[in-house]
């Protein structure tokens, strides 16, 4: 099967981007042949990446509330227009399908936007619940590029770019409209590398002249794209659990720490007495961070040991370049994660020292996105 392009592929190409498949059918950049230095400008100025890939599914109607709160376990119906949030789809049993981000466009319209892999799963399973309601589900993945801006020049950056809008006074999870150039976008103040950050929604037809403009004005900012690889080790240093790596339908929002986001007030929602038991029960396993010693990151599903006795498993490691370490996220046994407790994870035979974090391994307290 011939694999989707976005509208930034040609660009993105054209500027040196390795391309590889990411899920959901596409192919997008996975570095510009320098991660450690993506990474890295992303921290100190301002990296752009191409995150049209995700899905953009799109819910109106009368219904269209009622339809958004009974696939997550966010409150949808008490978001204003305006308003993003972060939440979980979960199936019938509480394993989540997805973790995603709702935005209320108006009083009868949201638009969910997926993972990259889960597009068109959570698109028919919106749909399938859709029967019976006057709620109308339309994947819109094709028609809306989707450029995120982040680092802590992103705000001088865009604001050398967009009109019509105040990107001072734009709060975090939240969005408004603007104009770049004679395109009308959608900006969220939303993003997933702990930093300073917008995301851009751009009709797929007009995406070229932005992307071009947005490089052009970004010269004098230190602008720079980077790909999937950075994206994932500067989640990986805050601590961001990622669907498809340390979560899928075999785990819950209890297993990875998301249950905050689980509004119980709320009512009916797809997985809720499932969930409500395990609340009540707890879980066996908790995720959590590891700081390890050496160069050398471990390999997925690399076994996690304490006193000699097996006690989980790494769901994903890297360089963490902003901290100078290796990193790593893990699922073990809930009584041994304790803050700062001594582990050690299996690399290639050889038991490596590792300890245990429960707080972001960069900027814990998250000033940086306060920016």
């Amino acid at each position: 099967m011939t694999l989707r392009r976005t509208p930034f592929y040609a660009l993105a190409s054209a500027m040196g981007a390795h391309m590889g498949p990411v899920g959901g059918g596409f192919l997008s950049a996975q570095s510009y042949g320098d991660v450690a230095g993506e990474h890295m400008n992303t921290r100190a100025q301002v990296g752009v990446q191409d995150l049209s890939t995700m899905g953009k599914i799109d819910i109106k109607g009368p219904d269209a509330a009622l339809l958004v709160d009974h696939l997550i376990v966010n409150h949808a119906a008490a978001m204003a227009p305006g308003q993003a949030r972060y939440a979980s789809v979960c199936a019938a049993d509480g394993g989540i399908m997805d973790d995603l981000t709702v935005f209320r466009l108006a009083d009868a319209h949201f638009m969910i936007v997926s993972g990259s892999r889960n597009r068109s799963k959570i698109r028919d399973w919106a749909m399938h619940h859709a029967a019976g309601r006057r709620a109308y589900v339309t994947d819109l993945t094709a028609a809306i590029a989707f450029p995120t801006v982040q680092g802590p020049r992103a705000r001088d950056l865009l604001s050398a770019c967009l009109t019509e809008i105040d990107l001072g006074a734009l709060k975090r999870w939240h969005f408004t409209w603007a104009m770049f150039g004679q395109t009308r976008v959608m900006v969220a103040r939303t993003g997933v590398t702990g930093e300073l950050g917008f995301e851009l929604f751009v009709p797929a037809d007009e995406s070229a002249g932005v992307w071009n403009a947005l490089m052009a004005a970004g010269t004098v900012f230190g602008l720079r794209p980077y790909g999937v690889r950075a994206m994932f080790t500067l989640g990986l240093e805050k601590l961001y659990p990622a669907h498809g790596i340390d979560m899928d339908e075999g785990v819950t929002p209890f297993h990875v720490g998301t249950d905050a986001f689980i509004r119980w007030d709320k009512g009916d929602f797809i997985g809720r007495e499932a969930l409500s038991r395990l609340r009540d029960t707890g879980v066996a396993t908790t995720w959590v961070g590891l700081w390890l010693a050496g160069d050398q990151p471990a390999p997925d599903n690399a076994g996690v040991y304490q006193a000699g006795r097996k006690i989980g498993h790494v769901t994903y490691s890297d360089h963490g370049y902003s901290v100078g370490s290796v990193l790593a996220t893990a699922h073990i046994a809930r009584e041994t994660a304790v803050e700062g407790a001594e582990v050690s994870v299996d690399i290639s035979g050889v038991q490596v020292a590792a300890r245990i974090t429960r707080t972001a391994f960069f900027d814990p307290l998250g000033t940086r996105l306060r920016s």
